[in-house]
């Protein structure tokens, strides 16, 4: 547990801090620098944000949404970043998928005809943002929603799954934050089908 702690805290911390092996006294004292360490970083991690003026919000991935960080995770922890939210990007398609129960059709398309504003037809149920009172926003809502959704597949998932590139651990958050805000509009959604 302490050694989680201090991979949060110390990011590091096992080739940063000393740890002399011939020391037959205390094994532990790598271990104790390094909590004595942390100890300071959090007490004083208030301070050096104000004092050093970054004092910007911070985003925290476990609070996305659940679709996106469950899935990228274990790839993530493992600094596997690209195939941390290429794994994400399958599982919001999937969930999509799941959800207006198609398998016939994926990623752009999908997306295209689950948040069209055109009337559901046998076998192809639409997504509602929000309840249709005729207005210029119930249109933008899913309009949005279908751009967005090309941006996600065609901006991010086409080049990681067709390229060799790999992505820093900001680029990959950035792109798993945008990943969230289209599952959880998939998730909030009302599923309509043909009568």
């Amino acid at each position: 547990m302490v050694e989680q702690i201090l991979d949060r805290v110390l990011p590091g911390w096992q080739t940063t801090v000393p740890n002399d092996r011939n020391r037959r006294v205390n094994r532990w004292c790598q271990h104790i620098e390094a909590a004595q360490r942390a100890q300071v970083a959090l007490q004083r991690q208030a301070e050096v944000r104000e004092k050093l003026g970054d004092d910007a919000p911070r985003l925290n991935a476990a609070r996305l949404h659940p679709w996106v960080w469950e899935s990228a995770r274990s790839l993530w922890q493992s600094g596997h970043f690209a195939d941390a939210v290429r794994t994400a990007c399958v599982k919001v398609n999937a969930e999509t998928q799941n959800k207006v129960g198609r398998r016939d059709v994926s990623e752009t398309s999908l997306f295209n005809e689950v948040f069209t504003t055109k009337a559901p037809e046998p076998g192809k149920p639409r997504l509602r943002r929000a309840p249709d009172d005729g207005s210029p926003t119930y249109e933008s809502l899913h309009r949005g929603a279908r751009a967005f959704a090309e941006g996600i597949y065609a901006g991010i998932r086409n080049p990681l799954s067709h390229t060799n590139s790999e992505l820093t651990d900001d680029e990959a958050l950035e792109h798993l934050a945008a990943l969230s805000i289209l599952a959880r509009w998939v998730d909030d959604a009302m599923t309509v089908v043909a009568p």
